[in-house]
C-alpha cells in the first residue's frame, strides 16, 4: 500500500547538535502508527518537520509517491496534514467557535460578512463527533478546564479534513473515561481512511490503537515494529536504552514518622468547586488526591495557594491559623506549586533556563535591588545538576527542552523556595516513562526529608504508587479516603466513578 506521507533519512540540527539522524518513517491510509520514545528522543522535532514549522536539513518529504516541500505550517495543512500538539495553541480570549475556526477557509454570507451562524453550527457538530456536545461554542477558551481546551484543539484539526492527523500527547490531560472517547473518535478517524501518527507515553492506548510503532531515541530511530506481540518490557528498553525495573520506589514507613501536621485544612470553601473540606496533611507523608476532571482538584490547589483564596473555613500551616490571599503569601508561608499547566502557567517558554529557575525566589540573589546573575547561574546550575535537567546551557530558553525536563524545572524552580509543602498537580502529565521514574524518584526523596506532598493526579496507578494516603474528591468534596494498605485500582476506582460527577465546562 502507498503511504500517504512518508519521510526519508530526515536530519535536522539546531546549533551544532544534532535533533534528528537519518529518520524513516512513514504512515499509510488507514493507519494508526505511534511514535514514542524518551522526551528529547526528537518526537518534537519530527513533528515539527511534517507539520511545516521546521525544515530538514537532509532528507526528503513525499505524500502519495511525490516529493513535497512545505516552507511553512500553512504548506503542510493546505497538502492535508493537521497536528494536535501537546502545548495547547489556541486564543484564550475567542470562543470556542472562533477557535475551531481558526486554519479552516471562512464561509461568507451572500453579503460577503464572515457567516457566524455556520461557523457555530460547524463547531457543535465537530465537538458532537468528539462525543462533546455539552461545550458551549461560544465561551471563550480561557473559561475551559485543560481537558476541553484539549478537546478544542482536536476539533479545530479535524475542521481541516486532513488525510493525515498527528496526535501529540492528545489524552494527557483527560481523565480514563474520557481518554477513551477521543480513542473511539481516533478509531472512527481510521475508519474513514485518514492516517494518523499517535505520540503517547500511556502504553495502553498505544497497544488499543496502533498497527505499527516506531521507537526513537537520542535522535535516531532504533526500531519499527508491529504492535501486535510487541511487549511494554521490550518497548521501554528501547526507548531507554535500558530496563526500568522499578517505576515507583519503595515507600518509606510514614507511619512510623513524628506526625507533625504541616498543613490543615477545616471546612475549607471556596465557591460551589472546593466544599467544606477537612483534612491534616504530616511532614514526610504523601496524600494523593483522585477523582474525575471536574471533581474540583486542582480548585483545590488554587485554594491552598492563595490564587483564589478561601470564602470559608479555616488553614492552618504548622499549627498556625492563616488567611492566604496571594500566591506570595502562599510562597512566604512555605508553601509552593507545581501547576498542570507547565507550558503556560509553570514557565516563561521564551526565557532561559536560569531565569526561570530563579522566578519565584529572585529576592535571593538580589543586593540593594540589583540580581547578581553569579550567584544565580551558580544555584540553577545546582539544580540542574541535582535533578538531572538535560539542556544545552544555562541560558538555553526553556521551549527548547523536551517536557520532562520542563517539569524538572518546574520543580527545580519551587524547591528553590525551600517550602515545607509542595503541591504537586499532574506532576507527569505528557512524560515519558523514564522522566516519570526519575520525578517519582525526586517525590520519594522529598517525602523523606520531610517535605509534605499534596499529589494530584488523574493517572490511577501513579495515585496508588506514590500516596500514603488517598483522598477521592467528587463536586468539590472528600466523598472517600484510603490508606496505602487499603488502597486498590477498583476500590478507588470505583469511589470516583460512583461518586463523580460529569465534567463541567
Amino acid at each position: 500500500m502507498r503511504s500517504t506521507l512518508e519521510l526519508r533519512h530526515i536530519s535536522k540540527r539546531f546549533s551544532g547538535v544534532s535533533a534528528l539522524d537519518d529518520v524513516c518513517f512513514d504512515v499509510r491510509p488507514g493507519e494508526v502508527h505511534a511514535l514514542m520514545g524518551e522526551n528529547g528522543a526528537g518526537k518534537s522535532t519530527l513533528i515539527k518537520i511534517m507539520s511545516g514549522v521546521h525544515q530538514p536539513d537532509a532528507g526528503e518529504l513525499w505524500m502519495s509517491g511525490r516529493p513535497v516541500h512545505f516552507s511553512s505550517p500553512g504548506d503542510a495543512a493546505r497538502n492535508g496534514i493537521a497536528t494536535v500538539h501537546q502545548e495547547l495553541l489556541l486564543f484564550p480570549d475567542l470562543s470556542v467557535a472562533e477557535n475551531i475556526a481558526m486554519g479552516s477557509p471562512l464561509r461568507r454570507s451572500f453579503l460577503g460578512t464572515i457567516d457566524w451562524p455556520f461557523i457555530r453550527q460547524r463547531a457543535r457538530s465537530l465537538l458532537e463527533d468528539l462525543q462533546c456536545s455539552d461545550l458551549d461554542v461560544d465561551v471563550p477558551v480561557r473559561a475551559l478546564s485543560v481537558a476541553n481546551r484539549q478537546r478544542v484543539e482536536i476539533a479545530r484539526a479535524l475542521a481541516q479534513e486532513p488525510r493525515v492527523l498527528i496526535m501529540d500527547e492528545p489524552t494527557a490531560a483527560l481523565s480514563d473515561a474520557d481518554a477513551q472517547r477521543l480513542l473511539d473518535v481516533v478509531q472512527r478517524l481510521r475508519a474513514r481512511g485518514v492516517a494518523i501518527i499517535y505520540v503517547s507515553h500511556r502504553m495502553p492506548e498505544v497497544y488499543a490503537l496502533a498497527d505499527r510503532i516506531t521507537v526513537l531515541r537520542d535522535g535516531r530511530q532504533v526500531a519499527t515494529l508491529t504492535a501486535i506481540g510487541v511487549q511494554p518490557n521490550k518497548l521501554v528498553a528501547l526507548m531507554v536504552g535500558r530496563p526500568v525495573e522499578q517505576l515507583y520506589p519503595q515507600a518509606h514507613d510514614s507511619s512510623r514518622l513524628p506526625q507533625v501536621p504541616r498543613l490543615e485544612l477545616r471546612g475549607l470553601c471556596c465557591g460551589h468547586r472546593v466544599r467544606d473540606l477537612t483534612f491534616t496533611l504530616h511532614a514526610g507523608e504523601v496524600i494523593g488526591i483522585a477523582g474525575l476532571i471536574g471533581a474540583g482538584r486542582t480548585e483545590l490547589a488554587l485554594t491552598i495557594f492563595g490564587i483564589t483564596p478561601a470564602t470559608s473555613g479555616q488553614l492552618l500551616v504548622d499549627g498556625q491559623p492563616v488567611s492566604i490571599r496571594t500566591p506570595a503569601q502562599a510562597r512566604d508561608l512555605g508553601i509552593a506549586y507545581v501547576p498542570e499547566d507547565r507550558g503556560q502557567q509553570g514557565l516563561i517558554r521564551s526565557q532561559g533556563v536560569r531565569e526561570n529557575f530563579s522566578l519565584a525566589c529572585l529576592q535571593q540573589f538580589a543586593n540593594a535591588g540589583f540580581v547578581s546573575t553569579v550567584a544565580e547561574a551558580k544555584a540553577a546550575q545546582q539544580a540542574i545538576e541535582r535533578f538531572g535537567i538535560r539542556t544545552r546551557g544555562l541560558e538555553q530558553p526553556v521551549r527548547h527542552l523536551s517536557g520532562g525536563n520542563q517539569q524538572k524545572l518546574v520543580l527545580a524552580k519551587w524547591l528553590a523556595t525551600r517550602p515545607g509543602i509542595v503541591i504537586l498537580d499532574e506532576p507527569t502529565r505528557g512524560i515519558d516513562v523514564g522522566a516519570k521514574a526519575e520525578i517519582y524518584a525526586h517525590i520519594r526523596r522529598l517525602a523523606q526529608e520531610g517535605l509534605a506532598i499534596v499529589l494530584i493526579s488523574s493517572d490511577l496507578p501513579e495515585v496508588l504508587g506514590m500516596s500514603d494516603r488517598i483522598l477521592v474528591m467528587s463536586a468539590g468534596r472528600i466523598t472517600a479516603s484510603f490508606d496505602r494498605q487499603q488502597a486498590t485500582a477498583e476500590l478507588v476506582g470505583e469511589a470516583m466513578i460512583h461518586l463523580g460527577m460529569p465534567e463541567a465546562a
